[in-house]
């Protein structure tokens, strides 16, 4: 097809141009589904630093938490303006922590108790809470989905929705902790590939089942079905809502995440990411991935490997028994490997660079808050033995 042939001018009858209406039953919908009856003094109490990092969100988030009744919402303003050019920041990428710089710095300087900051096309967000000693932390994809699923979770509990016909969404590379919430809530949970396609898929393909929110270690997440991707608006509408209730009964989004860890185990995640340049640098991918495939590792960190699972042969194999499953899941260039302990080690190269991603789980027992660091330290010391087992430090 040559240029010349495209047609340029449009044919105005079948052009529908939307308005505010859109906007505002969208942002209807987001409150609808995002608000657990927070009090309205609670609300006014929490204290937000909010930036777009020069993206779409300032059209819509700064509009929502004011009709949810968020009063104290702090924008920060040098990164309000959209532009493409993301000229404040080396990438405008909430995964990043140097994209929440300018937002900490505020939250610092107002004694703000939650910053929020979201990707350009309003899908992701990263969130920062005060840890025990005040200071602002920059939680990970995986503690934002745990605190958001346990919250919905316990908030359809009291209103007396759960009857074993719910589900929660999560990803083949996210934290298993997921399953230990499903599990103690009684409601299944359904994991798939990455990306969000996936879990806006388990809605259609499980029509008898109600979905409650899911979201991958991403920085993603969705709440209920309204809108079927990850979507920034409403989950930072339902951090909002955790961190105000939180604090209004003398807790934090901190603390609460803390005693998640004790009551269902502390799940602590690791991602690597490596980038090997060129042609060479994909070919030394691919043969990583082959070794990986046919010298299997038989253990990781001093424990035994127990299960294997190919995304791409659709076959987990029992490394104990020999026993091999078929998988019920789309094929996908993705090993991930369980060892005796609990440790999950996931290896996804990408299909688009030179990249291939790590994604390292492992967890223990949290005996008490009051254990959390040295229970930290020692999840850290296994990420790192993991890490050099693998030889990708």
């Amino acid at each position: 097809m040559n240029y010349e042939e495209i047609k340029f001018d449009a044919n105005e009858d079948l052009i529908h141009y939307i308005d505010t209406e859109i906007d505002e039953a969208f942002i209807k919908s987001s409150i609808e589904n995002a608000s657990f009856n927070t009090p309205t003094e609670a609300k006014e109490n929490l204290n937000i630093v909010f930036t777009s990092l020069h993206g779409t969100s300032i059209k819509s988030i700064p509009d929502t938490l004011a009709k949810a009744g968020y009063t104290n919402v702090n924008i920060v303003a040098e990164q309000a303006e959209p532009n493409g050019d993301f000229p404040t920041v080396k990438s405008p990428n909430p995964e990043e922590p140097e994209a929440l710089t300018m937002a900490l710095a505020l939250a610092d300087k107002l004694n703000a108790d939650i910053v929020v900051g979201t990707d350009p096309d309003c899908d992701r967000l990263g969130v920062a809470v005060r840890n025990n000693e005040g200071k602002m932390i920059l939680l990970n994809g995986n503690q934002t989905m745990v605190l958001m699923t346990a919250f919905l979770l316990e908030q359809w509990r009291k209103q007396g929705k759960i009857n074993g016909k719910q589900f929660v969404g999560s990803t083949i590379v996210s934290t298993p902790m997921m399953m230990e919430l499903a599990t103690a809530y009684q409601v299944e949970c359904k994991v798939g590939l990455t990306g969000f396609k996936w879990i806006a898929k388990m809605i259609k393909d499980f029509p008898e089942l109600e979905f409650i929110g899911g979201g991958e270690e991403s920085f993603g997440f969705m709440v209920g079905d309204a809108v079927r991707d990850k979507d920034a608006v409403a989950a930072t509408l339902l951090i909002c809502e955790i961190a105000a209730q939180a604090k209004a009964k003398g807790s934090s989004v901190y603390q609460e995440l803390l005693q998640l860890y004790v009551d269902y185990g502390f799940y602590k995640e690791h991602l690597v990411s490596m980038t090997k340049k060129g042609i060479e640098g994909l070919k030394e991918i691919n043969q990583m991935m082959v070794d990986l495939r046919e010298n299997p590792l038989k253990e990781i960190n001093g424990e035994r490997v127990v299960v294997v699972e190919d995304y791409k042969t659709s076959i987990a194999k029992n490394l104990f028994t020999g026993e091999e499953e078929i998988m019920n899941m789309p094929k996908s260039d993705v090993l991930i490997y369980y060892t005796e302990d609990g440790a999950k080690i996931a290896a996804r190269p990408s299909g688009t660079e030179p990249k291939i991603k790590f994604y390292i789980s492992v967890n223990s027992q949290l005996d008490g808050v009051a254990h959390f660091a040295e229970t930290e330290t020692y999840l850290d010391d296994k990420i790192k033995n993991i890490l050099q087992d693998l030889n990708i430090i």
